[in-house]
């Protein structure tokens, strides 16, 4: 009588039969733990919040639509019209473009003086970096009401310079039609120069060490290096916070409503301010009609401004 014993090789199945092999998607990329329709909720807000609205921009600019009328009726190209021969739009685009151009100077310039005293990783560094970024966390509003209750007449500022000067100080820093854009201008710019701060101290850290000391070697001094070596390399840097800081004050709107509402006489009513105003009137394809040039104007803006700065990359 014989007595058959399994050995381990008959027992033990085959390692490659007992796994089953991968899905696969197009491409040979392995879509079993993060499939695709994981996108559906953040393209679905993007398609009602963005996409759509952006499509009726487009339609009830040449309507007529407003508040007075019960009915919706296509006007062609009327709208552009109106807005051509009123030099009201022209105003408030020469004025943003202004504030625009003011805040990407002031933020940019405080941002990288900030990011060269604060590089080196001391303690003290540390907390002054993150008490600027700070306000970058605030909401617009508040800020622009903070400011413009410290600004008034009656504000703590003149109070404080009262004292310091030993005589009243009233001065109206929100109230100068020549000097307020460039005030409301610095109020943008200081609540967005913690994050160009940020982008500069990362380019300087990302800065290979060895070209620095190839500079020592060569007898170059620390101000030599930094303008010829170190400057050059934060192109990218300065790429991202020009293009941000110009895009974004285009787009202006909560800072300069808190503390001026546009004025005085209207000389820092931005094109977002104009538009607020006209659809608060009930013209809303009028206001649409404002809106749909700030976008237009904001793109061609944008496109020659990154391909100058992306040529500037190339050249250094």
């Amino acid at each position: 009588m014989s007595i058959l014993i399994d050995t381990p090789a008959q027992v033990e199945r085959p390692r490659s039969a007992a796994l089953p092999p991968p899905a696969r998607a197009r491409g040979g990329i392995a879509r079993r733990t993060h499939p695709m329709w994981f996108l559906a909720p953040a393209f679905a807000i993007l398609l009602v919040f963005f996409f759509l609205p952006t499509v009726f921009n487009f339609v009830y600019a040449f309507t007529d639509w407003s508040s007075f009328k019960s009915q919706i009726n296509p006007v062609g190209f009327d709208n552009f019209a109106d807005l051509a021969g009123n030099g009201t739009l022209f105003r408030a685009l020469r004025i943003t473009v202004v504030y625009a151009a003011l805040v990407a100077v002031f933020q940019n310039l405080f941002g990288f003086l900030l990011a060269v005293l604060l590089e080196r990783d001391t303690r003290i560094n540390k907390v002054v970096r993150i008490l600027f970024l700070v306000p970058v966390l605030m909401s617009a509003l508040a800020v622009g009401y903070i400011f413009q209750a410290l600004l008034k007449p009656d504000g703590s500022v003149n109070g404080l310079l009262s004292g310091l000067l030993a005589h009243d100080v009233d001065i109206a820093w929100l109230g100068d039609p020549t000097w307020t854009i460039v005030v409301v201008a610095l109020i943008h710019a200081w609540k967005w120069t913690g994050l160009s701060m940020l982008i500069y101290l990362a380019g300087l850290k990302t800065i290979p060490e060895d070209l620095v000391e190839a500079g020592s070697i060569d007898g170059a001094s620390r101000w030599t290096m930094f303008w010829r070596i170190r400057f050059p390399l934060l192109a990218p840097a300065v790429t991202f916070n020009v293009a941000t800081a110009l895009l974004g004050s285009m787009n202006g709107f909560d800072i300069v409503q808190a503390t001026t509402g546009g004025g005085p006489a209207r000389t820092t009513e931005i094109l977002n301010i104009f538009i607020y105003r006209t659809f608060g009137q009930g013209l809303f394809a009028q206001a649409t009609t404002m809106s749909l040039v700030l976008f237009l104007i904001v793109a061609l803006l944008a496109f020659p401004v990154i391909r100058t700065l992306r040529k500037r990359e190339e050249i250094l």
